[in-house]
């Protein structure tokens, strides 16, 4: 029972942290103190060992994650959507304070760190600069069940190894508050018991979501312990410059900008009568230049972010 309570409490926290930018599920995994059973229970599972605890430990988890990424999808989405410089602020703070994180795993530095480190940086640092120069309002409807599929996986590698954001990847990616409209479309149909409203974002939103996370679970964790296994050093590096790197594109001072007749959005071209059914979410994003106000205000909830993923860290620890 106290296994199965610890897996809820530490399901709930990977939840909210996959809703998140910035947040690692591993880190929350860690920080309930059920991180190195879970781990385990995949590798147990994907080889067709079935032992209770680790069917506990799965379920525990699974269960409660799923629960909270329902619930509070939608509360999440709209934080970003109509609060977007302050939630960036938060999420550069969290992103940073998986730093430290890392950085007692690697231990002891050397060039071999800082090459791999340099090579995290760069990659990250240029999918955020690519994203950052495109249409950052990718929809459900244009971003195809491939990509949709992808973005699955790559969610899926924030729950095996602690210090990766799903929610940052997802961000990047375009296709965040895609996914988070998707799922609370979901809640909305099932509450209303509305099939008709639920299949559509079921099939193009949650099905290729769920079936990249279910196997970038089962591949990316094997991956992971393979590499860690053979290559520590290096992937850790890599893993510290996929951190920092990440900071790039989570400039705090973004706004959406309602468009006006003759923008593109979505791939069509607004009229008077297409604005009116443009929602916030498709903003185009454009910078800003903050008030002496808004940069203290940045500065405040970049350190709160950064503690908080530090408390996080120091309770993964007491609980070891």
């Amino acid at each position: 029972m106290a296994l199965a309570a610890r897996g809820g409490v530490g399901g709930i926290l990977m939840g909210l942290a996959n809703l998140v930018p910035g947040i690692s599920g591993g880190t929350m995994l860690l920080a309930a103190g059920v991180y190195p059973n879970f781990v385990n229970a995949i590798a147990e599972v994907t080889t067709l060992k079935f032992r209770r605890e680790s069917i506990v430990v799965l379920g525990s988890v699974v269960s409660a994650a799923l629960v909270a990424i329902v619930l509070l999808a939608g509360v999440v989405k709209n934080f970003v959507v109509d609060h977007r410089w302050v939630a960036y602020s938060v999420f550069i703070g969290l992103t940073l304070g998986g730093v430290p994180i890392v950085w007692r795993l690697i231990k002891q530095a050397s060039r071999e760190v800082w090459i791999a480190a340099a090579i995290g940086f760069a990659s990250m640092a240029a999918v955020a600069l690519w994203q950052g120069s495109g249409d950052s309002s990718v929809g459900a409807s244009t971003a195809g069940f491939g990509l949709l599929f992808f973005a699955g996986v790559a969610g899926a590698s924030a729950m095996i190894l602690p210090g990766i954001s799903g929610g940052y990847l997802l961000l990047v990616m375009g296709v965040y508050v895609a996914i988070l409209t998707g799922i609370d479309q979901v809640k909305v149909a099932l509450k209303a018991g509305d099939v008709a409203a639920l299949m559509d974002p079921l099939t193009t939103v949650v099905v290729p979501v769920g079936l990249g996370v279910v196997v970038g679970v089962v591949a990316v964790s094997n991956l992971v312990r393979w590499l860690l296994a053979h290559y520590e050093r290096a992937t850790l590096g890599v893993l510290l410059g996929l951190l920092v790197g990440a900071v790039v594109g989570l400039w705090p001072f973004q706004r959406g900008v309602a468009p006006v007749v003759g923008d593109v959005i979505k791939g069509r071209v607004m009229t008077q009568q297409l604005l009116a059914s443009v929602k916030p979410k498709d903003f185009p994003i454009e910078t800003f230049t903050p008030s002496a106000i808004e940069i203290a205000v940045a500065l405040a909830l970049i350190v709160g972010g950064y503690l908080a993923t530090t408390l996080i860290a120091r309770l993964s620890r007491t609980e070891s």
